[in-house]
């Protein structure tokens, strides 16, 4: 989970909640009302927030606006690039 809770992270993640959460917010109102008048603005703002909290949910996964860094190598250890170098040399 490299980062994951970073500061570059929470920013895209709350960039991606707001634009989730009006997305959602749009698609109630679309499916509800033909007017203004007829909107349940409770049910709007309700999609809106689960919306909002399932983009937050999935954001744990990872977010591709936020690179990852590489893991650390301790002693021992390669990447398989360096096994593939050996196998090349001999």
């Amino acid at each position: 989970m490299n980062g994951v809770f970073t500061k570059d992270w929470w920013i895209a993640v709350a960039v991606r909640m707001i634009k989730t959460f009006a997305e959602g917010c749009l698609a109630v109102m679309g499916s509800q009302a033909a007017f203004i008048h007829e909107v349940n603005w409770l049910m709007v703002l309700s999609g809106g927030a689960l919306a909002a909290v399932v983009s937050f949910l999935l954001a744990l996964k990872g977010l591709p606006e936020v690179p990852t860094t590489a893991p650390d190598v301790g002693e021992g250890k390669r990447y398989k690039e360096d096994d593939d170098e050996r196998t090349d040399k001999a």
